[in-house]
């Protein structure tokens, strides 16, 4: 398989695979919720829509004969800064929700915890793909998407480890310090990265 289609096909499984999780979340939520769910629930959906960008543009581009050398660079561009704004959006909410979200917070987890925890799994390996296509034949896609997903791999460590506080200790103070701490140190490292990826896109890299 060559790589653009490799590429193409990873895409694709990005998409399928993104999108149950706002919709398993978001049923979550309709029975119990907490600060780092709620945040979640809101990255989640903000990265389907990057990855979704990310699939239609890398679609385009990689066709013969569609695309000059221009074009193509202006669409990565645009998909990469779409992507990159996503991420500052979801940090952005997130950060909003911790400080506003109430201190009574209880209920239902475990949807939220077990997508946090297959997405541990698959996004290290999606993280591990696209770091290796981009290195076979360097790409722009394939760039911010290994970046977008090294993020979304160690933000749904913190998310885990913040939801299973909920779980073990539900109404403490521990647990309700960890869901707070959790959803800070994901809000801000998502937006970092997405920061960076406009930067870089801005600069022409």
């Amino acid at each position: 398989m060559n790589q653009k289609k490799s590429g193409t096909n990873t895409l694709l499984m990005s998409v399928v695979m993104s999108a149950p999780g706002p919709l398993i979340i978001g049923l979550g939520l309709l029975v119990g919720k907490s600060s780092t769910q709620i945040a979640d629930f809101v990255r989640r959906s903000a990265e389907l829509l990057g990855i979704i960008m990310a699939y239609v543009v890398y679609r385009i581009t990689t066709k013969e004969g569609v695309c000059d050398t221009a074009k193509k660079e202006r669409l990565e561009r645009m998909s990469n800064l779409f992507v990159g704004a996503m991420m500052c959006l979801g940090g952005a909410l997130m950060l909003l929700l911790a400080f506003t979200a109430s201190d009574n917070e209880k209920g239902n987890v475990i949807p939220g915890l077990v997508i946090a925890l297959l997405g541990v799994v698959a996004n290290t390996l999606f993280w591990r793909k696209y770091t290796k296509l981009n290195k076979l034949e360097p790409n722009a896609i394939m760039a911010v998407q290994a970046r977008l997903y090294r993020a979304k791999s160690l933000v749904d460590g913190c998310v885990t480890i913040a939801l299973l506080s909920v779980v073990l200790f539900p109404g403490s103070g521990l647990s309700y310090y960890l869901d707070f701490v959790g959803t800070i140190v994901v809000a801000v490292y998502l937006a970092w990265c997405g920061v960076k990826t406009i930067k870089e896109r801005m600069a022409g890299q």
